[in-house]
């Protein structure tokens, strides 16, 4: 989106704005503050980063990503699903990896979004998606039983590997970090749904926790000291950009991307439904790359508007971009004021959170609705991606769930249905054959007319089936393809007409058309065939064509 379209945006949000919305966005920006607190820190542990670069991810996201926005209600930060990617991306080329990919997962986005694709990931199928969320909460949740059990045992480049890992070398659990993550997680769960958007259930145990283990004196791990500052120490710089690792991580800042733009134009559909105003999803992809280009230096993690801050603003009553900038700016007052605090939190109590976090990203009304109507192509997407999330490079998982998507849709469209049969005479006059006695019907006028009507698209997964269908061409002197239910033809399909015209032509036979839908015909017309057939040799219905071929036996 241009400058101007951008400007003009932001002027019809703002239209008669006034003191009461602006209280109104202030208060909703607080309450979304308070519930992005402590996902911020959990996701910036969980990034394989710290607490602190995950608070910066949401302070810059929700003033740059928010303000450049392509809807007024979304909300960005870090989030469990981007989490996950990045732990494996920290482990195999330590931070300075995860900042170069996500600032050119950034530059991907922006060039997405300003060539106008943004409607390209509609194209990847809701089971795939509903698998590849599920698999990600198992890796979210596998990465963060160290911190849960109070243990740290080595890494491992996939959630599987690191479950095995488990297996065979079962480590000894801290049973106060047990503790504390086991009351988190009960604490979250018990949590009446009333009183969350006032005191945000994650927040609440979060701050009991730490409470807790510091008035008990129980010496567990903790975040650490949290700079009062949004410039960390640890951060990209350009002197520091590892260019020799840039080829390896293009296929890493490429999953970035994708999962950004997934998150973010599906958050953006369920802020749709909330509010009733539509998401420009091209501007929010650029909004999206921008933020991500600016947050590795300085120090931050990639960010993607997150459903769960975008909804609690919609519902808290915000209404404009103010609530994105608001937010920022409370996450920005806590750290300044309340760091040391920050600081004491039990890494067991931020695993406590994502655990329950992992367990509520599941789709689990999707999952239901799959299982209990018994879609077994859709469970089947579902099962293979969230096996391959867990088990291999997150990347591979999308392509793999997208490759067996196509493969199942392929197999149910290539159901050519093709019903051979001989002229009926008798039904010809409810097809408009004039009922005068010079029009009596003859059977003998019809013989050798076969009349085949085709039901699918005619491509290269179909054309076994049509070549097998004429295969016993004998005693065929006019052969009528009713083609109104064929919605599309590829070169196989071309290919296949051209030879039976071929065949027929060499007996002495004819093959004419009828009903073939405008696309087909302008196929038909660029490949040669109806040049071939002659333009005598299609017609508007069955019946018509079947009149022509009797015509054919009088002459």
């Amino acid at each position: 989106m241009a400058h101007g379209a951008l400007r003009t945006l932001w002027h019809d949000e703002f239209a008669g704005y006034g003191r009461a919305d602006l209280r109104r966005d202030a208060l909703a920006g607080v309450t979304v503050a308070a519930v992005a607190l402590p996902l911020a820190l959990a996701f910036g542990v969980a990034s394989g980063a710290t607490a602190a670069a995950g608070v910066v991810t949401a302070i810059l996201a929700g003033v740059v990503i928010g303000g450049l926005s392509g809807a007024p209600y979304q909300i960005s930060g870090p989030t469990g699903a981007m989490s996950a990617i990045l732990l494996v991306l920290a482990n195999r080329y330590g931070l300075q990896g995860v900042w170069a990919a996500g600032a050119m997962a950034g530059l991907v986005l922006i060039v997405v979004g300003a060539l106008r694709l943004g409607r390209l990931v509609a194209f990847i199928p809701s089971p795939v998606v509903s698998g590849f969320t599920s698999g990600i909460a198992v890796i979210i949740a596998v990465g963060q039983i160290d911190n849960v059990l109070g243990v740290t045992t080595p890494k491992a480049d996939t959630a599987a590997q690191k479950l095995l890992g488990y297996i065979s070398h079962v480590p000894a659990p801290s049973a106060r970090a047990v503790g504390i993550g086991l009351g988190v997680i009960a604490l979250m769960a018990l949590w009446p749904r009333s009183w969350q958007r006032r005191a945000p259930a994650s927040l609440v145990a979060i701050l009991a926790a730490t409470a807790f283990a510091f008035f008990a004196g129980w010496d567990v791990p903790t975040i650490g000291a949290i700079p009062r500052s949004i410039l960390l120490a640890d951060r990209l710089r350009p002197s520091s950009i590892p260019w020799a690792d840039l080829p390896a991580l293009v296929v890493p800042a490429l999953s970035i991307a994708a999962l950004g733009a997934i998150e973010s134009l599906l958050c953006g559909a369920v802020g749709s439904t909330m509010t009733g105003q539509r998401l420009r999803a091209n501007q929010e992809l650029i909004a999206q790359g921008i933020g991500n280009v600016l947050i590795p230096f300085f120090g931050g993690v990639p960010a993607t508007a997150a459903i769960a801050r975008t909804s609690v603003g919609i519902a808290s009553g915000g209404r404009t971009r103010v609530v994105s900038l608001v937010h920022s700016a409370a996450l920005l007052g806590t750290v300044l004021l309340a760091a040391p605090l920050m600081g004491r939190v039990p890494l067991a109590a931020l695993a406590g959170v994502l655990l329950v976090t992992a367990w509520r990203m599941n789709e689990w009304e999707t999952i239901r609705f799959m299982a209990r109507h018994r879609l077994r192509s859709a469970l089947l997407k579902f099962g293979v991606t969230l096996l391959a999330t867990v088990a291999l490079d997150l990347t591979q998982a999308i392509l793999l769930g997208v490759a067996l998507s196509a493969l199942l849709f392929l197999n149910q469209i290539a159901a050519l249905a093709i019903e051979v049969s001989p002229v009926e005479p008798e039904r010809l006059r409810g097809a408009g054959q004039p009922a005068s006695p010079e029009a009596e019907v003859d059977a003998d006028r019809y013989a050798g007319v076969r009349v085949a009507y085709l039901t699918g698209p005619l491509f290269f997964a179909a054309t076994g089936l049509f070549n097998e269908t004429f295969a016993d061409l004998s005693g065929v002197r006019v052969l009528i393809l009713s083609m109104r239910g064929v919605p599309v033809i590829d070169t196989s399909g071309l290919l296949a007409l051209d030879r039976l015209y071929a065949r027929l032509a060499a007996s002495g036979a004819r093959l004419r058309l009828a009903a073939v839908q405008p696309a087909v015909r302008t196929t038909l017309e660029r490949g040669g065939v109806l040049a071939a057939l002659g333009a005598d040799a299609v017609f508007w219905s069955a019946a018509e064509a079947i009149r022509a071929s009797a015509s054919d036996r009088e002459d």
